[in-house]
């Protein structure tokens, strides 16, 4: 599913709402409503791929595995950890789009240059864009949705109480896995490589300051799209003096948007139409372990099965607490890496693969997912039952 027809899907979408909204099936005050939630979370979206965009396209990225290759001086070992450290950070506090897409080709042409397979640090990058995105609101478009619901204007020390410990197990859990599978096929020791080429020095040490102090105001509390715009502000101003001819409108991902927006009004439609009866008796009702694994199963499976965005717009509202909201998170945040479609991120991942020449079967994606998904909505759901 490329970026064209994604935005075909999301304009069908868009017709679809219309035709709710003109017939009456959607309330014109059900609609203010939802695009009163939605707007500071698209505008986020927009801002943050922005800056990250711009911060790949001076080099940031580049420079930062190259550093860490440095560093970790020729042990693999220590370089799949700093790259496992790596991944992380960039889908806590950027999202995991912008690993997939920006951190995927950096660490495969860091792999390459040193005489890897840069398969397993490939898989490192989609498993964790996924199973890390439960550690901040800003990690993935869900979670801000879910804050949103939840109150207190995206606080991050109020998520991360909620869902921290399962998001621990969760990276852990996938950490785990591919060690087993992935570290043993690499060599021991890799010769170094030249550091990579930076165009301007002035773009990448901008970049690097903005990205930098952009990381703690997303998490002080402060609406996730101010902060981030600011920054995107900034970047834009600086790359319009040093080099306008990168900046364009392919920077903003308009066929995420019109996705998002088209699925937004299309869910807020069905909803009006009672989805929720439907959604309520596949997701169970209840605090207790038992229904926490039941709605977090509901929701990896409507994940795989259709897409971790529309799964979890269909079943927010029979999540009625914040235990609850947690397990349905889990399953559509850490569940979708079974199927290719499951999560925008992975098919965003595989697009950067096939750019850079490397050949991923997606059979071997399915059933690493299928071992490692499993075991997280196990022991994820855990912590829930115990708060």
């Amino acid at each position: 599913m490329g970026p064209v027809t994604l935005a075909i899907i999301g304009g069908v979408l868009w017709l679809l709402g219309i035709v709710a909204l003109l017939t009456g099936a959607l309330p014109t005050d059900d609609a203010l409503a939802v695009a009163e939630r939605v707007w500071p979370i698209l505008l986020f979206v927009v801002a943050v791929t922005v800056v990250a965009e711009l911060a790949s396209k001076a080099g940031l990225f580049d420079v930062v595995a190259a550093r860490l290759a440095r560093v970790a001086r020729g042990r693999t070992a220590l370089l799949w950890v700093l790259v496992v450290v790596l991944a992380m950070v960039a889908t806590a506090f950027l999202s995991l789009d912008t690993t997939a897409v920006l951190l995927t080709p950096v660490v495969v042409a860091m792999a390459v240059a040193r005489k890897m397979d840069p398969l397993p640090f490939a898989f490192v990058t989609v498993v964790l864009a996924n199973t890390a995105s439960l550690v901040l609101p800003v990690s993935n478009l869900t979670n801000l949705l879910a804050s949103d619901v939840l109150g207190g204007g995206h606080d991050p020390i109020a998520f991360l109480a909620l869902l921290g410990p399962s998001a621990l197990i969760a990276i852990l859990v996938s950490v785990a896995v591919l060690t087993a599978v992935f570290l043993r096929r690499l060599p021991r020791t890799y010769p170094d490589a030249p550091a990579p080429a930076v165009a301007d020095p002035l773009l990448l040490r901008v970049s690097g300051v903005v990205t930098v102090a952009l990381l703690p105001l997303l998490v002080i509390g402060l609406e996730p799209w101010m902060p981030a715009v600011g920054a995107a502000i900034v970047l834009v101003a600086v790359f319009a003096w040093r080099a306008p001819r990168a900046l364009g409108i392919r920077l903003v991902p308009w066929s995420l948007l019109v996705f998002a927006g088209g699925l937004f009004l299309a869910v807020g439609a069905l909803e009006a139409l009672g989805i929720g009866r439907v959604t309520s008796v596949l997701a169970g009702t209840g605090d207790d372990l038992v229904s926490l694994w039941q709605l977090a199963g509901a929701g990896a499976l409507a994940a795989n099965g259709i897409n971790n965005l529309p799964a979890y717009l269909a079943l927010e509202s029979a999540a009625g607490s914040p235990e609850r909201l947690a397990a349905l998170l889990i399953g559509v945040n850490a569940g979708p890496i079974v199927t290719p479609w499951a999560s925008l991120a992975t098919l965003l991942w595989h697009d950067r693969l096939v750019a850079a020449g490397v050949e991923v079967r997606w059979s071997r994606f399915v059933v690493l997912g299928a071992v490692i998904a499993p075991l997280i909505l196990l022991l994820g759901v855990l912590p829930l039952a115990l708060v």
